[in-house]
């Protein structure tokens, strides 16, 4: 039998160097070719200090922060994030995690991803995991074959305040692959981002 997992358990930190690579191979594995991802010049013009990484970048890396954590069987049902601080080059963000709900196979994790300037990105992941692996009682357990077919993603670019929750947006859930798609008119559901 695997580990188990209640509420109030804590993830393991993960630090991830924030580079000039990551940042301009996220943008272009996203399609997302806004001038601010690749151009330090034109993102300098626009009143940022260089380019910084874009929200469908910091979504794959939030759910490989949470699929890390609870294995390859692990499957993402909703991600709900929204964004601070910008990460730029040569910073290094943080991500921390907790447990709040435990259902059957069913883990919701509150994230935070942090950088020297603050906040860059905080939310909520839900994920399934497969087997008895969680503290919920084994009577009605939720298997990956009886999930909802489609996956949510919720997020929001905005200041991570928690006044309002962003619309969700669905995309199709297959397998194990992380979603790519997060936002009205960014990118498509095809596709994962790892």
């Amino acid at each position: 039998m695997g580990p188990t997992y209640g509420a109030g358990d804590v993830l393991p930190p993960l630090e991830i160097d924030i580079t000039r690579t990551l940042i301009v191979a996220g943008a272009i594995a996203s399609r997302d070719y806004q001038d601010v991802h690749h151009d330090a010049e034109l993102a300098r013009e626009k009143g940022s200090p260089d380019i910084f990484m874009n929200i469908l970048t910091t979504n794959g890396l939030v759910g490989r922060y949470v699929t890390d954590h609870f294995g390859p069987a692990a499957v993402l049902r909703a991600v709900a994030i929204r964004l601070g601080a910008p990460n730029h080059p040569g910073d290094t963000m943080v991500m921390t995690g907790s447990i709040e709900k435990v259902d059957g196979d069913t883990v919701t994790v509150r994230i935070l991803g942090t950088n020297k300037i603050g906040r860059h990105v905080m939310g909520t992941v839900t994920v399934t995991v497969p087997g008895p692996r969680t503290t919920a009682p084994a009577s009605a357990p939720v298997s990956a074959s009886s999930a909802p077919a489609s996956t949510t993603v919720r997020t929001s670019a905005s200041t991570p305040e928690p006044a309002s929750t962003p619309e969700p947006v669905s995309t199709p859930a297959s397998g194990s692959a992380p979603v790519s798609s997060l936002a009205p008119g960014k990118g498509s559901a095809e596709g994962g981002v790892s």
